[in-house]
């Protein structure tokens, strides 16, 4: 049985670590993780891409996509969101003219094959290595992202930013973006690592929030095993159910350091069940 039909965790948090990585898309592994998932009662599953190898993702190819669904079903376990890692690989909106171009169109090919996954979220990270550096660079993001607007609204996908800019100048920056097709991805580890207060953040930008991650991270530092570091959860949790928050969690948790992944995510599910259904969170 489900734990709770809104929980679902990062794809690769149920593999082994690549190249040392934290997340990546675990090429060897990812069919292996539906099953791992339904023995957690984990329903949902955000898929994760890369730059490198992006068109052999198997979200990007009709076969893959086929080998996706039936899983999906023989499993319940549903792909309804997307990690853009690939954006923070090679943003277009750090690049010009032809190069601009050429990555913009690719997004745009993503925007395409999550609509035929019926994956409806696409979560953008505008922070590490795609973090907004200048105007010029916000500029050139907000311009390809409403060029593609008219695709998004056709295929009925949503674009989420994920940002590290603080609450104010984000409300203003995604206040730019039509509400139909873009919004924020709450990310509760990153807003601890950099000192926003959720008390202030969650209020202010709940409108927009149309994805959470569960994560917790020291503050100014690394992720953490949930509970161990500057997130407030707790205090999370119920700010977003009291602004009516009614997406998804999507668990983006520490990984293991005696390498048994399931065995943490097990535990991570746990505790985000119990602030989902004690009367603290959605």
């Amino acid at each position: 049985m489900p734990l709770h039909p809104r929980l679902g965790f990062m794809q690769g948090r149920l593999s082994p670590l690549v190249d040392g990585k934290i997340q990546a898309f675990p090429e060897r592994d990812w069919a292996q993780e539906f099953p791992a998932a339904q023995v957690i009662g984990l329903p949902l599953m955000e898929w994760t891409m890369d730059q490198a190898g992006i068109l052999e993702n198997p979200l990007m190819t009709e076969p893959g996509r086929a080998r996706i669904r039936a899983l999906c079903a023989a499993h319940g376990v549903a792909v309804r969101s997307l990690t853009g890692d690939f954006c923070m690989h090679a943003p277009f909106w750090k690049q010009t003219g032809a190069a601009r171009a050429a990555l913009a169109a690719l997004f745009g090919q993503v925007v395409e094959a999550c609509a035929k996954a019926e994956a409806g979220i696409i979560v953008v990270p505008l922070v590490d290595g795609g973090s907004l550096a200048s105007t010029a660079e916000r500029d050139a993001l907000s311009s390809e992202m409403l060029k593609l607007q008219p695709l998004l609204a056709r295929l009925n996908v949503r674009v989420c930013f994920e940002s590290d800019l603080a609450p104010a100048p984000l409300a203003a920056f995604i206040a730019d973006f039509p509400a139909a097709q873009f919004g924020i991805n709450y990310d509760m580890g990153n807003s601890a690592s950099l000192g926003w207060d959720p008390r202030e953040e969650i209020p202010m930008l709940a409108p927009r929030i149309l994805n959470v991650h569960i994560k917790d991270r020291v503050l100014g530092g690394s992720t953490v095993p949930l509970g161990t570091g500057a997130a407030q959860l707790p205090l999370q949790f119920t700010l977003l159910r009291e602004a009516g928050y009614a997406g998804n969690y999507i668990l983006q948790t520490a990984r293991a350091q005696d390498g048994d992944h399931a065995g943490a995510l097990r535990t991570y599910a746990a505790l985000a069940l119990g602030l989902l259904e004690d009367g603290s969170g959605a």
